[in-house]
């Protein structure tokens, strides 16, 4: 019989509805009968994607007698950290805290009142059974002593929630010096920073660009060229279909966790369509993955009503990796022996195997030598990849990636003459403000048309603010700016800290009350909320009428994350990225004309233009554009106008002088 979580709208929670678990979704209500009976809470937090959640869930959740142990000593709470990323924060701190170390499933044993008094992930069935009968034992004999504890280390918790860093300046020393503490923790054999598990570094990736861009620095290109490269011919990216999956196993970039997760491959798109505006021998990778990846959004993750799902499970039928691996005795009935032998070699399918069992993940490390063979065995490998079963869609529409999705895809769009994907990321903002804003403030999430109850973070703010400020860019459409700067002001109004200008917390001042307000200045899987609102802030800094309304915001909110960057740059990427503009101005292209005249400027400008400037066309004074405002067009012809900070250069009115102007180094 399904549980309480049959009514849920995360297809997380509904994996789970119909355990033997007497689940309750997080509520009063959970916490009230917690307290009506007398005994603690056991909160399980995961995500619909992830492999050790689906383990921990068959070994013990779907076990009977575990269940009954369960129910008989616990209220069981179960959360989607990807709905409710602000529980995950109060509770992945406190398990870091307590074990040293956090991931998914994180298991927590908290009080009525919420407090944890024991946390740690992923449990083997015989092991959870007995840390059951352990916490159950002590809070019968001994419950006044664990509720003071767990009251301490709530308390504890709060207190470094509440902390904040002295300001430090992101100056272009700093810049540099960040660079050479990354270059020194580069993995030169096989690109990336650290060892196993590598995850793909996209903010920093996205820094080192734009410092290369600023300063000539080919330290800079070479590390992001390299791993570029690596990752997009290693087994964590699909050489069949496009896309990232969400990390490799390996220092090498061969096995990856195999889930696909929509905010890495937004945030990758990004990455690879700057690539391909450098110059140099990487552009062709760049244009290529930047093309083939947002085919797979738009192909794979893309919702009916104009989304995009959050993920595609690394599991299919409760094995990893069933739908990607191949042996080489799969190959002739798929291509015929001849080409079977050719994509062997080419994809690295060895007869040992890359993977688990004799299979092998598909690598592509050098380019095929017959390309119009390449794309028939392709496109023949992929068709019969399509006929095997296949992973799940998490197909919840969450806010902040939907966001990223529509950056990247406006941005890329319009550097890289795609209109069809600006066109897409224009319907996806239109859904998200149709549907994720609800009497005019921000919900996490949605799923099948409905809505979800969860607000929205900061990260969700910030980037749908980010998002339409691209589309404000790649469109020139004045509505869409007034849209981000009405958000803009809402999202500071609420999660600014009046005490700690420049400081951000990632739930608003109106929310549900947790053990503490949750904020992070660290980039994870994504930029923190309060790097992207930093960067939100810089780029409306030069869009609206009055710059110094959000520039000093933006510098107040890079200095307070400076001692992060200057410490940890590989942990503080977007806060260097967003730092990188600031030092470069941001850069400002207004290009004016005619609508066929200007087009060829602002298509040169949006394909050549450093990462970070801040390009708009349209008519000269054009109503609610801004950045177009007295400038006249010359001698009657299009124009564009390049800007530093508040100081312009003459306009220029050909290809090549516009490039001159936009490639000057400060």
């Amino acid at each position: 019989m399904p549980n309480r979580l049959a009514g849920a709208t995360s297809p997380y929670l509904l994996q789970h509805a119909d355990n033997p678990v007497d689940w309750w979704e997080w509520s009063d209500a959970a916490f009230e009968e917690a307290a009506r009976r007398d005994v603690p809470v056991l909160l399980s937090v995961g995500y619909a994607a992830c492999h050790w959640c689906h383990v921990m869930a068959h070994e013990s959740f779907e076990d009977a007698a575990t269940a009954e142990q369960i129910n008989a000593g616990f209220v069981a709470v179960k959360v989607d950290r990807e709905e409710r990323p602000d529980i995950d924060a109060v509770y992945m701190a406190a398990t870091q805290a307590m074990t040293r170390q956090g991931g998914w499933p994180m298991t927590c044993f908290l009080t009525p009142a919420g407090e944890p008094f024991q946390c740690g992930t992923y449990y083997p069935t015989a092991h959870f059974r007995r840390l059951l009968d352990a916490v159950t034992q002590a809070w019968t004999d001994d419950g006044a002593r664990i509720r003071a504890g767990a009251g301490q280390i709530a308390a504890r918790l709060a207190d470094d929630a509440a902390a904040v860093l002295p300001p430090a300046g992101l100056d272009v020393d700093a810049l540099d010096a960040a660079v050479a503490a990354l270059a020194a923790d580069y993995d030169e054999v096989h690109g990336g920073f650290g060892d196993a598990p590598k995850f793909p570094p996209s903010m920093v990736l996205e820094f080192l660009l734009r410092h290369h861009e600023r300063t000539g620095s080919v330290e800079a290109l070479r590390i992001v060229s390299a791993t570029a490269e690596r990752m997009a011919r290693g087994g964590l990216y699909d050489q069949l279909a496009g896309g990232f999956a969400r990390y490799s196993v390996d220092a090498s970039w061969t096995v990856p966790h195999f889930e696909k997760m929509l905010y890495d491959n937004a945030l990758l798109l990004r990455v690879y369509a700057h690539l391909a505006r450098v110059p140099g021998p990487r552009q062709r990778i760049g244009r290529r993955i930047a093309e083939e990846t947002a085919g797979f959004l738009l192909r794979d993750l893309r919702t009916s009503d104009g989304g995009f799902a959050s993920a595609l499970d690394a599991d299919t039928d409760g094995v990893e990796g069933l739908t990607y691996a191949w042996t080489p005795r799969e190959l002739p009935g798929v291509l015929g022996d001849d080409d079977a032998a050719w994509a062997a070699t080419l994809l690295r399918v060895t007869p040992s195997g890359t993977f688990e069992h004799g299979s092998s993940t598909l690598q592509l490390p050098l380019d095929p030598d017959d390309p119009a063979r390449w794309e028939r065995v392709r496109a023949t490998l992929l068709a019969a990849r399509n006929r095997r079963p296949q992973p799940a869609r998490d197909d919840k529409v969450v806010t902040a990636w939907n966001g990223m999705a529509v950056l990247g895809l406006a941005e890329a769009g319009a550097a890289l003459d795609r209109p069809d994907w600006v066109a897409a990321a224009d319907a996806t903002a239109d859904l998200l403000l149709a549907r994720h804003v609800v009497d005019g403030r921000v919900r996490r999430s949605s799923r099948d048309g409905a809505v979800g109850a969860a607000a929205g973070v900061l990260e969700d703010h910030a980037f749908l603010v980010e998002a339409l400020l691209a589309l404000h860019q790649a469109t020139g459409v004045a509505h869409r700016l007034e849209q981000a700067v009405e958000l803009l002001d809402l999202t500071r109004a609420h999660f600014a800290d009046p005490a700690a200008p420049g400081n951000f917390f990632d739930t608003a001042d109106d929310a549900e009350a947790l053990l503490h307000r949750p904020r992070e200045l660290t980039d994870n899987a994504t930029p923190s909320g309060a790097a992207a609102l930093a960067g939100a802030l810089l780029t409306a800094s030069v869009l609206v009428h009055e710059p110094g309304r959000y520039r000093d915001a933006a510098e107040a909110a890079l200095r307070s994350a400076g001692g992060l960057a200057r410490r940890f740059p590989r942990f503080a990427g977007h806060w260097l990225t967003v730092a990188e503009a600031a030092a470069r101005g941001p850069l400002q292209v207004a290009v004016v004309g005619t609508d066929g005249d200007r087009e060829v400027l602002a298509a040169h400008a949006r394909a050549i233009a450093p990462g970070g400037t801040v390009v708009v066309a349209g008519e000269p004074d054009a109503p609610g554009v801004p950045l177009l405002a007295h400038r006249p067009l010359v001698e009657g012809a299009a124009a564009a106008y390049v800007c530093r900070g508040f100081v312009c250069d003459r306009p220029v009115t050909t290809p090549e002088e516009l490039t001159a102007a936009l490639l000057l180094r400060p």
